[in-house]
């Protein structure tokens, strides 16, 4: 009777023990990952390379090819599976190289400038006078003489795309059949650069554009519009290395992907844009949602994660041109929509992730998942908000590469950015411009969202359920 008494114990004790085993391995796993965030974060070390080693990385260019082959061998470095989903192709290429500018006269300057990508450069250093634009067809014939060879200072305001795209653009082809070198706009700093985007995609070798597109800065634009009115004697020099290249170029989504072990068919995904326009490095949009994505793939890798559920590391292609290839993902039914339990994108300002707002369907779960994060800092505590309305669905593309996973009624549930240090950088100056730098990133931000984004992530993926969809939408 005794012998049975204590095997009755023995076997209750394991049955007790089973489900806390179960919940310590569960522990370790998330234990690790918190760890290995906070001593061995190698977020920066991602954004470093892309900005400081590739560069801009616009849609055809050389930089995104790299970009693109070296997040793919990341991912099998780190042991995951590796799509490569073509998006599309552009018919030439292009790269971008230093540029410099300079007045001579007395009063010479060196010239703050950019130029769009995809726009032309110039054979060498280039050296000519400047005119204004002729508002009339009488004034352009009677410049035709004076325009060969010359800088034409313009009205236009184009915001950063190419002059020649302008409605307001005054007989800019006439202005090149007569011998213009290139057109300068007025533009306020930080410049802004943008590309042709959709006209880029219509170049052959034989159509390319053939004169500067110049966006000068405002207060010296004025100093030059001055001169030319008084009449004074000086020549602008520009040296802009803008480089085309025959493709055709192609562009690819590079997808990481940590198969589940229970629900391989259902999905969590996370992911950032890897293109970027490139007057700047583009560091922080969108290096930074790209390097918060990679470092939660590492760090899931790491610690040994088993996920039940497949998790899908998203490096997006041709967000700036439309969000291309977060559309191509959707649209040719990648994976099934409905059993995607979450989309989380990043693409922004240099914040840090200190909350999560979701529809009360979703609260007990977030609830959940985020234990592990309340209170771990108190620099950057962490809380789960309930989202008062549902969201109204977005009907078309557009902001960024969530848009077409909503309009498909995928939750985009978001996690929260903040400034909690108080670094009050305005992200109007560094979005699109050339301040977009590797000096921009705020490194215990972005380290720290790492972490968080593996641990939520790493816990949806080991629900027993996806999420609920219940007040996600206004339908």
């Amino acid at each position: 009777m005794k012998r049975l008494g204590t095997l009755v114990a023995a076997v209750a004790a394991a049955v007790l023990l089973m489900p806390t085993a179960a919940m310590g391995q569960k522990d370790k796993v998330v234990e690790k990952i918190i760890a290995t965030a906070q001593t061995d974060n190698r977020t920066m070390e991602y954004d470093d390379f892309l900005s400081n080693v590739i560069g801009g990385r616009i849609v055809g260019s050389h930089n995104l090819e790299d970009a693109e082959k070296w997040v793919a061998e990341l991912f099998k470095s780190w042991g995951l599976e590796v799509m490569v989903q073509e998006v599309g192709e552009i018919g030439v290429g292009f790269s971008r190289g230093p540029w410099f500018g300079r007045m001579l006269s007395e009063d010479g300057m060196q010239l703050h400038f950019v130029t769009p990508s995809y726009s032309a450069g110039t054979k060498g250093p280039q050296r000519g006078h400047v005119v204004l634009e002729p508002k009339s067809e009488r004034q352009l014939e009677r410049m035709k003489g004076v325009l060969k060879g010359a800088w034409v200072l313009t009205d236009d305001n184009t915001g950063g795309s190419a002059i020649n795209l302008a409605d307001t653009a005054h007989f800019y082809k006439e202005m090149i059949e007569a011998g213009a070198l290139g057109f300068i706009q007025s533009a306020k700093v930080p410049l802004q650069a943008l590309s042709n985007r959709k006209h880029c995609h219509e170049f052959t070798m034989e159509t390319l554009p053939k004169a500067c597109d110049i966006r000068l800065d405002e207060r010296q634009f004025a100093v030059i519009k001055k001169k030319v009115e008084c009449r004074d004697v000086f020549e602008l020099e520009f040296d802009i290395r803008n480089h085309f290249f025959k493709g055709p170029v192609k562009y690819n989504n590079i997808i990481g992907i940590m198969r589940g072990s229970k629900y391989p068919d259902q999905y969590v995904l996370t992911g950032g844009h890897l293109d970027s326009y490139d007057a700047g490095t583009g560091s922080v949009d969108d290096a930074n949602g790209v390097s918060v994505t990679l470092e939660t793939a590492r760090l899931l890798a790491a610690s040994g994660a088993k996920p039940k559920r497949t998790i899908m590391f998203c490096i997006w292609t041709a967000e700036e041109s439309g969000l291309l290839g977060s559309k191509h993902f959707v649209q040719s039914k990648t994976i099934p929509l409905e059993n995607i339990s979450n989309y989380f994108n990043r693409d922004g300002g240099p914040t840090v992730a200190t909350s999560v707002t979701v529809p009360q369907a979703m609260k007990a779960d977030f609830d959940k998942v985020c234990k592990p994060l309340i209170g771990l800092s108190e620099t950057f505590p962490f809380e789960v908000k309930v989202l008062e309305q549902p969201r109204e669905r977005p009907r078309k593309g557009g902001g960024s590469d969530h848009a077409y996973f909503a309009m498909n009624g995928v939750p985009v549930i978001g996690l929260d950015l903040t400034d909690p240090l108080g670094y009050n950088f305005d992200y109007r100056e560094i979005w699109h411009t050339e301040r977009d730098l590797y000096f921009k990133v705020i490194p215990e931000y972005l380290n720290h969202s790492s972490l968080v984004n593996a641990v939520i992530i790493y816990g949806l993926s080991n629900l027993d359920h996806i999420l609920s969809r219940e007040g996600c939408y206004k339908d």
